[in-house]
Formats: C-alpha cells, structure tokens, sequence
C-alpha cells in the first residue's frame, strides 16, 4: 500500500481496495505491505544517495518553480508533472547549500532532497511499448525525492520496494512511462538491478478523457451498486486484454490463453 503521502490518503481507502480485490476473486501473497511500516527502508536509501554526493537540498516552493515556467523564455515540457512541477527544474539550489540543516538556517524554509541527474539519454526496452529513450536533465532536470520533512516520496520509494522484494517485472499504466528513467536511473546510483517493464495503455471514455475518480460510476463499487457481476467485470478487462472466449468464472480461468505480448499498444476506450 503506497500511503507516504498522508495529505492524499483517504481514510477507509485500503480496506475499500481489499474489498474490491476479494470481490473480483483476486489475492496476493503474504500480508499487506505497508510503505508507511517501511520507512527506515528509504531513510538507509536517501542516506547513501547522499553520501555518494548524488542529492542536495532544496527549498525552492512550488509557486516559485510555476512562476519561472510560466516566463517568456521557459521550456513548457510537463515532464516533471508527476512532482507537480512544470517544466525542468532550473537548478536553482544545486550547489546552493551544505546539508538541509544549512537550507532551513538560511532560508527559513524546509527542504527537500533533489537528485543530481547527470546530462545524456537513458533509455530502455518496454515489452509493450517498444523502444523508449529520455534525457531526464533537458526534460525533467533534478527532481525531488523526498518531501519537505525529509521522508522519502514516490520515485525513490518504489524503487526501494521493488528492490526489496525481489520484483523482476513491472506492469503498470503507461501514463508512469516517463518515471521509468527516473527510477532507472536511481536503481542505478543505488546499485540496483532494474526489472523488466511493461507499461499498459489507459481505459478512457469515449471522449477520449482517461478514466479517473471522478467517474465514480464506474468505480468497482459504483458498478457493484448498479448491479455488474464480478465476472462480468473480468470478462470485460479479459477481452480488452486481448484474450477471447465466452464468460468464464473467475480471473483465474482466464489465465490459461494470457499473453502478455497480445496486450492492445493503444488506449483502451470503456464502454
């Protein structure tokens, strides 16, 4: 469960996804895993990162980094949106300050932990995607790891866990394609194998518009109310996954005719 970002959980959130899992007839293995019971995991990670000089603080504010994207000159690329910054980070603080102790001392400020990203394309192989390649510092420049308290954020966390737990594929929506370079190279500077990728295009209305929470109808308990089977859900993703065949089950039976390499390479469009 990725519940670093307390200001983002919702409370009843993870016994709703339990819900959900089980009444689709999914499972996992072991107990639930909590990144929050995880933390000294990403403190040893930040630490070595620090000491191998690939992090800095940083107290540069989110206004700050909107108003410098939005100048005449800037360069609009959203390749840093998953950090909710606009545009390559200018550099701003590198350099700037010692430790985040010397950061708060000057600026009054809390900092973050930023990580060096060294100029040149870093690319890799995605099973489904194909070939993708990105120089991270034109696009993104150094981007954030930790929040402002210090604790580490999303990038660096799941690369942590996945380290950690011995994961060697990773299938996810490929709206996070670009944070692979991010995790790669941080796998890298840790010293840690990266996993095979597959990034799987994203379920969007008719309209074209992505599926989010706003489109609570068809949240997995919104279709539950409004009368949808379970097998009838699996069924549906079944066939948008590319595997044929009357309704069947449980998502088990359809594991048989799986192939990962028969996945659609374009959004997928519900109903």
């Amino acid at each position: 469960m990725e519940d670093l970002d307390t200001q983002r959980c919702v409370a009843g959130s993870e016994q709703s996804i339990i819900e959900d899992l089980q009444w689709l007839g999914l499972d996992w293995d072991g107990e639930v895993v909590r990144q929050s019971d995880r933390v000294h995991l990403y403190d040893r990670a930040l630490e070595t990162l620090r000491a191998g000089g690939h992090l800095y603080p940083c107290t540069c504010s989110r206004k700050e980094l909107a108003e410098v994207a939005s100048a005449p000159h800037a360069n609009l690329n959203p390749g840093n949106s998953a950090e909710g910054e606009r545009g390559p980070y200018p550099g701003t603080c590198r350099d700037r300050f010692p430790d985040r102790e010397a950061a708060t001392r000057a600026t009054g400020r809390a900092a973050s932990w930023r990580f060096r990203v060294q100029p040149g394309g870093c690319g890799f192989r995605d099973h489904i995607c194909g070939r993708y390649q990105e120089d991270v510092s034109a696009t993104v420049g150094d981007f954030p790891i930790s929040s402002k308290d210090g604790g580490a954020a999303y990038q660096l966390a799941v690369v942590v866990d996945d380290a950690d737990q011995g994961i060697d594929h990773v299938l996810r929506g490929d709206d996070l394609l670009s944070s692979t370079v991010r995790q790669i190279h941080l796998q890298r500077a840790l010293g840690l194998p990266s996993p095979a990728w597959f990034h799987v295009p994203m379920v969007v209305d008719p309209k074209g518009t992505r599926l989010a929470k706003r489109h609570d109808s068809l949240s997995l308990i919104g279709l539950r109310k409004a009368g949808w089977a379970a097998p009838d859900v699996v069924a549906w993703v079944a066939h948008s996954a590319g595997l044929k065949g009357g309704p069947r089950s449980t998502a088990y039976d359809w594991l048989e005719g799986f192939c990962v390499e028969n996945l659609p390479a374009g959004t997928v469009t519900y109903p």
